[in-house]
């Protein structure tokens, strides 16, 4: 798979997740802003992939996208958001 191709892939799936994701208000606490708050850097990294995307720097947008992949993951195994990544909802409806 190229770095295009494999960086298009990884941006759609966090831009799904993005438009699902769900904040866990009981497993937090009163600090529920300062998820959002994570929740807008990731968004932020979404976009920064975008953009070096179009510029074909396909490299810094790898890693801008998997910043908003890593704030996501953090975010999730925490317990303070609820998501699943596409790819794995897929395996899971294939029965793998």
């Amino acid at each position: 798979m190229s770095l295009e191709r494999l960086v298009s892939k990884y941006i759609s799936s966090a831009d799904h997740v993005l438009r699902e994701i769900e904040v866990t208000e009981t497993s937090v606490g009163p600090d529920v802003n300062g998820v959002v708050k994570i929740v807008d850097f990731a968004k932020a990294y979404l976009e920064d992939a975008k953009y070096y995307r179009e510029k074909q720097k396909f490299e810094v947008s790898l890693t801008s996208v998997a910043y908003c992949e890593g704030l996501l993951d953090a975010l999730r195994l925490l317990g303070a958001v609820k998501f699943e990544w596409p790819a794995k909802k897929k395996k899971a409806k294939s029965g793998e």
